[in-house]
Order: C-alpha cells, then structure tokens, then sequence
C-alpha cells in the first residue's frame, strides 16, 4: 500500500496523483521498483535495483511522460556501506517530480577497493539524457563513482591535478587537508568562529559574556 492510499488527499485536491499511480503501478510490473513514497503532491520517490535502473529510466523518460533529467546526484550513506544514487525526473504534462533512488556498493564488491573507489561503479545515462555525461564526470570526481562508456568521464572537471581521494566521500577530512596542503601566512590570527562573529555583529554586549 503507497503513501497516498494510506493517506488519501483532503476532498477537492486536484493533484496528479492517479496518473503517477497509473506510471508507478506499470513500473512495477516491468522492473525492480519498490514503494511509492509521496512528499507531496508534486513530489515523489521510488527505489530500483541497480541492474533495472536504466531500463527503468528509460521506460520513464519514453512511456511515463518524465522526460527532462532535473539533476543526478549522490549520497555517501558510509555506515551502510552504500552510495545511494538519485535521478530527479520531472513530467511537464503532469508537473510531476520523481525521484530513483539507487543504492550501489562504495567499494569494489569483491574485497578489493580502496577508499579512492575502485570498483565503484554503476551504468551510464548519457545516452539517455546529454546532461548526463556532465552529471557522470562530476560525481566520478567527487565521489570516485565510475560509469563506464561515458564520454570524457575521467577528463579533469571541477578539480584540476587533484591526487587525493575523491572529496565528498565522508572519509575526507577538510581540515586535515588544508592544514596539509596550506601554511598559514605569518601574522595572521586565528579565532573562535562564534566568539568572533559576536564581536564583530554585538560589541557592545562584549563585556556581558
């Protein structure tokens, strides 16, 4: 049972939603998708193994009416073990948001990854959306994802000669990094963030703290 029939809509509301049951409940039928979680009525998310997420996408974007690509982005779930990956479709016949959700392996399923992410990896959608060969490269750099067959996929994107593990996997420390890469300039003082920014926004309530 989905969200929206456990908690129907109030009398009156006009949403959308017996068409984007209509596109769930086929899915369902063709691949791996899982639940139906409604955020609101122009916004929903469905999870799919990672095997059906192309032939999913692509059953979306040519029969299900979501034909633009809103973003592709990542999420570094580390204590699971995971990335979870997410295609945000939008339907303008509809004006209709759904989210895919993918969950993949961080490291190489077989043992031998390593945190630069190795191994990591999941199928393009270039071919599907160009936006997607933009999307690719950037998480390939920031998150050490590979998608094999994607155009210019390892040419430098938002980081030029960078040799450390890719930084928005959740075991990068920042500050290690630039107390690291970057000396500190002679005569520059270092302060407290809050005691400062009080300081500098309240000084005439100085004394009272």
């Amino acid at each position: 049972m989905t969200n929206h029939e456990q908690n129907p809509p109030p009398a009156g509301d006009t949403t959308a939603a017996p068409a984007v049951h209509a596109v769930f409940r086929e899915a369902h039928l063709r691949f791996a998708v899982r639940g139906l979680e409604e955020i609101r009525p122009d916004q929903a998310y469905i999870r799919v193994d990672r095997e059906d997420t192309v032939p999913l996408l692509t059953y979306l974007r040519d029969m299900g009416g979501y034909s633009h690509l809103s973003f592709f982005t990542a999420v570094d779930q580390i204590e699971e073990g995971v990335f979870e990956l997410l295609y945000m479709l939008h339907n303008h016949n509809l004006t209709h948001d759904l989210g895919v959700i993918v969950r993949i392996p961080r490291d190489a399923e077989n043992g031998t990854g390593g945190s630069d992410g190795a191994g990591c990896r999941a199928d393009s959608i270039h071919h599907l959306w160009p936006a997607g060969e933009t999307y690719q490269r950037e998480l390939r750099e920031m998150f050490g994802i590979d998608f094999p067959g994607s155009p210019r996929l390892h040419d430098d994107f938002a980081l030029e000669g960078w040799e450390d593990i890719p930084p928005m996997r959740r075991e990068f420390d920042t500050r290690e990094y630039s107390e690291r890469v970057y000396y500190a300039r002679p005569g520059r003082e270092t302060h407290d963030t809050r005691q400062h920014m009080k300081e500098k926004l309240y000084p005439s309530e100085a004394e009272t703290w």
